[in-house]
């Protein structure tokens, strides 16, 4: 695979991911706000024929996304040498400026989300709640108050992935351009904010919510 490609394939992955987690927010916020709801289209969904295809996609780019991620990493490692001085940010502080830190953290964010993404599949996929038992399954899984804090730091390391990964996915695909660039930049800004947030807070309110029905 060359250079090319494989920055094509992981800002396709990712974006693909991005994608997902949209769908998947607007899903699971269901939960707080029509609960009903939530549990006729758990119900719906499940059933679906097309399901597993959606599935089998998804895994594959969950498996693609950090192998590719990995490979150019030791690829630029390898041209740059190991003595090469590390990049600096030209960018100021606040959100730029931690914009610019994640790229950084990108291993430590992505680890996380693995973490979880093992401990969430494991409750709420792996073992399936039956129809109408969904969000009582939701409730249970963040009993712990172990689980419900590695829920909240997916979502602040979701922020992360994003406030760097977004922008890069659409440099990687060429799609950054002078005019553009600003525009680029605070729709992933906005985007990470909106996601991580969101699901970063969510497992919070539902908590709550549920103590105080």
């Amino acid at each position: 695979m060359t250079s090319l490609s494989r920055s094509v394939a992981l800002a396709g992955s990712g974006l693909a991911l991005v994608l997902f987690l949209v769908l998947h927010l607007g899903g699971v916020g269901l939960a707080l706000l029509a609960p009903l709801r939530f549990e006729a289209f758990s119900s719906w969904l499940h059933g679906r024929l097309w399901l597993p295809a959606l599935e089998g996609a998804l895994v594959l780019a969950l498996l693609a996304h950090p192998w590719l991620a990995l490979s150019r990493w030791l690829q630029n490692r390898s041209r740059a040498g190991v003595a090469a001085a590390p990049r600096r940010s030209r960018r100021g502080g606040g959100l730029e400026g931690l914009a610019a830190a994640s790229g950084r953290w990108l291993p430590v964010s992505g680890g996380v989300l693995l973490l979880f993404l093992g401990l969430h599949l494991g409750q709420l996929r792996w073992t399936r709640p039956a129809d109408g038992a969904e969000l009582q399954a939701v409730l249970a899984a963040l009993a712990s108050p172990a689980a419900l804090l590695l829920y909240g730091l997916a979502g602040v390391a979701l922020t992360l992935h994003l406030l760097h990964g977004v922008e890069s996915a659409h440099r990687s695909l060429g799609w950054v351009e002078l005019a553009n660039g600003q525009r680029i930049r605070l729709f992933g800004r906005g985007l990470a904010l909106l996601l991580g947030g969101g699901f970063a807070l969510l497992p919070f309110a539902l908590v709550f919510a549920a103590a105080n029905r």
